[in-house]
């Protein structure tokens, strides 16, 4: 009867382990992966550890208070172990087909880039098991599946973290995880918080104010949030901090699709009497972009345009036009000197101003959008061509062009470099036989690595004879052994200026440039576009065109959502250039952040990226 007694209970306890539902929700602490385990009415130690895999001495370790004992509601971090615990290992055929990659750059969370590809949270942790969301490093790699793009929105996406950090405070001690909200400030958190910026930072590995973005996930203390206190010194505090900035946080509302869309464009139609040629071209431009969106979407627009006669004079005219002050959109105007009394009626009335082709260096306001990409995010599409796995050359000159040189510098970081001297002999000079001539790159491509050569020259002959020697080293190598030596150039889009440099040389040597704009006249939503154009105006189109369609795509086609959520971190495409808007820490105005990367292949292909 014993016997019989103890099979039951242990058939009983086999039963539970193998009834028990595995938590779905994965958390990192502390580099550690764990998953989140609500404790239900007759679970046991014995029987989770059969559930996980994992020894009960491993579960009390991580959860100390059940040794006191297990009791329904406790929520467990229990280690992640065995094939859950790293990724996955598929063919690189299957991974491309069914992935794209998307590496790191500076100052992205897992808020901006799951906003990005409008994919879910929870997709992008099952298939990047080894990340951590508080935690993404530069550069690193993550895969998004293709399947789940466009699949959700920046509120669910926001929905999404929060509910992960709520997760993974409910088992952590003395701290807590808060995903920062529009408008949070270090200070604003530390006083609500009862802390000092200091301790906040100190909880954040030494994240500083700069650095704080909306959607960042960040450590707190464990206790309630702190309500607002009458201290004169704390108001006094938030004024100045408000003066600083000296601009109001903007609260953008959808509009409805029941009536038109009011826009203003303000271009710079005539200065001085004469017709400026390239605004005329990028409002007929705007003009094909609002006539794509009604025949697509439905959309119905009621476009003002004003002739700004480059005058902030007559800017701040147009400005108190009734018809002006009915506005809802505002496109425009084009230079920085213009903008003052535009913004201060934007953010009188709460709507957005589109700076389309400057950049703003000094006017800052959170209802400004600049569609030129912000110049200190030029090399972050660069990550994957420097990775750590490639040797990476600086070639020398006798002349040198130093803010190249300082930008390439600064973007290597830590990553380990060469510096090689190219010295220019005519072919007509003779060397000492044995010798390599000074002016052969041979030795450089000679090797099994990957290469990536950044040539610091400042002129345009140095340029070209470097080139040409790296091609002439490739051809040499190839003949001699048969092997194909594996480079590429990193450029300088200054090169694009030089009017004799033959472009053939760009594709031997599989050149990479990061440019503002790029329109592939060959693409099909170039072709399209010029086709469109060709007939409405009778002329091919500029860049300028195809910026005022963009500038109607995604701006207009936003106001009816994305604005609400300032446009931020979701990758915009109209034709060929992409679109990101992200509002720095230490700015206030959105800037797009997207360069191109244009790569020449030795197929005598562009590719863009």
């Amino acid at each position: 009867m014993k016997r019989f007694c103890a099979t039951v209970v242990l058939l009983m306890t086999l039963w539970c382990a193998s009834a028990i539902e595995k938590s779905t929700t994965i958390v990192y602490i502390n580099g550690t992966k764990y998953y989140i385990h609500a404790v239900a009415q007759g679970e046991t130690l014995y029987s989770l550890a059969k559930a996980y895999e994992v020894s009960e001495e491993q579960i009390t370790q991580h959860n100390p208070a059940v040794a006191a004992g297990l009791q329904a509601g406790f929520k467990l971090k229990i280690p992640v172990t065995g094939v859950a615990a790293t990724t996955p290992a598929v063919s690189s055929k299957k991974l491309k087909k069914t992935f794209a990659s998307h590496f790191v750059a500076r100052g992205e969370t897992l808020y901006s880039i799951a906003h990005q590809y409008e994919i879910p949270v929870q997709t992008i942790l099952e298939d990047n098991p080894e990340i951590d969301p508080a935690a993404l490093s530069i550069g690193q790699r993550i895969l998004v599946r293709k399947k789940e793009i466009g699949k959700v929105t920046a509120a669910e996406i926001h929905e999404d973290l929060t509910t992960y950090a709520e997760q993974l405070s409910s088992v952590t001690e003395g701290d807590d995880y808060y995903v920062v909200q529009k408008g949070d400030t270090f200070y604003s958190l530390a006083k609500r918080y009862a802390i000092t910026e200091e301790k906040l930072s100190a909880l954040n590995n030494g994240l500083q104010a700069a650095d704080l973005k909306a959607g960042a996930m960040i450590r707190i203390p464990s206790q309630e949030p702190q309500g607002e206190q009458e201290d004169q010194s704390e108001e006094q505090h938030a004024t100045d901090e408000a003066d600083s900035i000296n601009r109001p946080v903007m609260s953008f509302r959808a509009v409805c699709n029941c009536d038109p869309l009011r826009v203003s464009l303000l271009l710079p139609m005539t200065a001085n009497g004469r017709q400026g040629e390239n605004y005329l071209e990028f409002y007929q431009g705007f003009l094909l972009g609002l006539d794509s969106l009604k025949n697509k979407k439905g959309y119905s627009v009621d476009l003002d345009l004003y002739d700004t006669k480059r005058s902030p004079e007559e800017v701040a005219r147009i400005v108190e036009e009734d018809r002006f002050r009915r506005s809802q959109l505002i496109v425009g105007p084009v230079y920085e000197n213009e903008l003052e009394e535009v913004i201060d009626f934007a953010e009188q009335k709460q709507i957005p101003i589109i700076s389309p082709l400057a950049h703003i260096t000094r006017i800052q306001s959170d209802a400004l959008f600049q569609m030129a990409p912000d110049p200190r995010q030029k090399y972050n599409k660069a990550a994957s061509l420097l990775d750590g796995e490639k040797s990476i050359t600086l070639i020398y000159t006798e002349s040198t062009d130093r803010d190249f040189e300082n930008e390439i510098i600064d973007l290597l970081g830590e990553r380990e470099f060469k510096k090689h001297l190219y010295k220019y002999l005519h072919p007509s000079v003779k060397i000492k036989e044995g010798d390599v001539h000074p002016s052969d790159l041979s030795p450089l491509l000679d090797n099994d690595k990957e290469n990536v050569f950044v040539i610091m020259a400042d002129n345009e002959i140095d340029v070209d004879r470097v080139l040409a020697a790296l091609a002439s080293a490739d051809t040499n190598l190839r003949a001699r052994s048969m092997r194909e030596p594996k480079y590429s150039v990193l450029g300088n889009s200054r090169w694009n200026r030089y009017r004799n440099i033959d472009q053939t040389i760009f594709f031997k040597n599989r050149v990479v440039f990061f440019s503002t704009y790029h329109a592939k006249r060959d693409s099909g939503a170039i072709i399209n576009f010029d086709r469109a154009y060709l007939k409405a105006f009778g002329s091919l189109p500029s860049l300028y065109a195809y910026r005022g369609y963009d500038a109607a795509r995604i701006f207009v086609e936003g106001m009816y959502n994305d604005i609400e959520y300032d446009m931020e971190d979701r990758r915009y495409m109209p034709l060929r250039t992409a679109y990101r808007f992200e509002q720095r820490a230490e700015d206030k105005n959105h800037v797009n952040t997207q360069w191109m990367r244009v790569s020449y292949n030795t197929d005598f292909t562009i590719t863009v990226e």
